[in-house]
């Protein structure tokens, strides 16, 4: 891995970690559908002006089925559940169940025929299941009904991102990222526009959350979700996963610096065990000597 793919991975883990606490500030005033639609929407405007500047083309329209099941699966589904979540659970809690998402796509790829669900794979669900239940149960956030929901959306946003990453892997060998990445977010934000038109009522329009979400849209949807599918052409699927493990602790570190969430000692055991099965499940090892470059 080059020093620039690095510093990708860390700028993508910070800003994406970063996303947690802007949802916590977005989602209670505007709701998550409108969050959902304006992330997408502003994401979309982003990646056109890029496709526009860069003078990249589009796919062709026979494509565009195929991006729309991506934008469900990577887009849709995780932004709506997410953002339900974050009106109910802190930040460090989303970040570090959205580690699990690498344990979905191991598993979808063996699905799909692509990967062997190995024992130790297996052992790396089932620990990873665990963390989840462990960190909910001894999180600072007494544990109700709806705190229990509210990890069950986490996962099953992370379990959407997951099996999206298969497809969304197919869509940049079949396409240029960039035009990829457009056509994602311009049709999640048609799939949100009726709800999120619904929901709109609504909405609270605070200078946080506004600001909030302009970040999301134009940050950590845009031009992070370009780059990342760039990093899906250039370097190991091991190497992308590694950034999966950084987004809690950036996650963790961000609510608790500018939300003032609650940090605990008994939140590492949890976070311990879902890292440790994402590295199960994934085969990273970052004490492994890599390949010397061609």
């Amino acid at each position: 891995m080059q020093t620039r793919h690095f510093i990708q991975l860390i700028a993508m883990s910070a800003l994406w970690g970063a996303s947690f606490p802007l949802l916590r500030i977005a989602s209670p005033a505007l709701g998550p559908w409108v969050v959902a639609l304006t992330r997408c929407t502003l994401a979309a405007i982003v990646l056109s002006l890029l496709m526009s500047t860069l003078r990249g083309r589009w796919p062709p329209r026979s494509a565009w089925p195929h991006l729309t099941w991506v934008g469900l699966l990577s887009v849709v589904i995780p932004f709506v559940l997410f953002n339900w979540a974050a009106l109910i659970i802190p930040s460090g809690y989303s970040a570090v169940l959205n580690a699990t998402a690498p344990l979905f796509g191991v598993m979808a790829a063996a699905l799909a025929g692509e990967e062997k669900l190995t024992r130790v794979r297996l052992l790396g669900c089932v620990v990873g299941f665990a963390g989840v239940a462990l960190l909910v149960q001894l999180g600072p956030v007494a544990v109700t009904p709806m705190v229990i929901l509210a990890a069950l959306a986490c996962v099953v946003a992370s379990a959407s991102y997951g099996f999206g990453a298969i497809q969304m892997k197919r869509a940049t060998m079949a396409h240029s990222p960039l035009p990829s990445s457009a056509v994602v977010h311009i049709t999640g934000a048609l799939i949100l526009l009726v709800p999120g038109g619904i929901a709109a009522p609504a909405a609270v329009l605070t200078p946080g959350a506004v600001a909030a979400v302009l970040v999301l849209g134009t940050l950590t949807s845009g031009f992070m979700y370009w780059i990342s599918m760039r990093l899906m052409r250039e370097i190991p699927a091991s190497a992308t996963t590694s950034a999966a493990f950084m987004i809690p602790l950036f996650g963790v570190t961000w609510g608790g610096l500018f939300l003032g969430e609650p940090v605990t000692a008994s939140m590492l055991p949890g976070c311990i065990l879902v890292l440790s099965a994402t590295a199960l499940i994934t085969g990273f090892n970052p004490f492994r000597s890599a390949p010397p470059e061609p």
